[in-house]
């Protein structure tokens, strides 16, 4: 088994999807440097948990619906999607809540020192 599970590949990669999503180039360069520096001194701890998930289900509501063209009835049975929750379980970092603060104000201190403001705007 590797030390680094599937999921948490898998949620790395969101979490990256959502990096790049907001901000300017130049504060994702320095969040990532920030990052980086910050996965050392707060390295993740992985660990199996059980969470709430759903899902949407179709089913059959009883009622039919009916029409006619020329002499010709159709009939069909009408359905609806339903939310069905379920239990999973998930690796997670447990250290992510002490790091990400730690990242963030990082990016924005670096960013303020060189930009002269938080957001490494132009």
């Amino acid at each position: 088994m590797s030390r680094f599970p599937k999921s948490a590949f898998g949620l790395c990669i969101f979490g990256f999807v959502l990096l790049t999503g907001c901000g300017t180039l130049e504060y994702r360069a320095e969040r990532k440097h920030c990052e980086a520096e910050w996965m050392l001194k707060i390295p993740p701890v992985y660990r199996q948990e059980a969470v709430t998930k759903y899902r949407s289900e179709t089913r059959l509501t009883g009622k039919m619906t009916c029409t006619t063209e020329d002499s010709i009835t159709n009939c069909t049975q009408d359905t609806e999607t339903i939310s069905v929750p379920y239990m999973a379980i998930e690796t997670v970092d447990i250290k992510k809540q002490l790091r990400n603060p730690q990242i963030a104000s990082c990016a924005a201190r670096v960013c303020s020192a060189k930009y002269g403001n938080s957001k490494c705007e132009m």
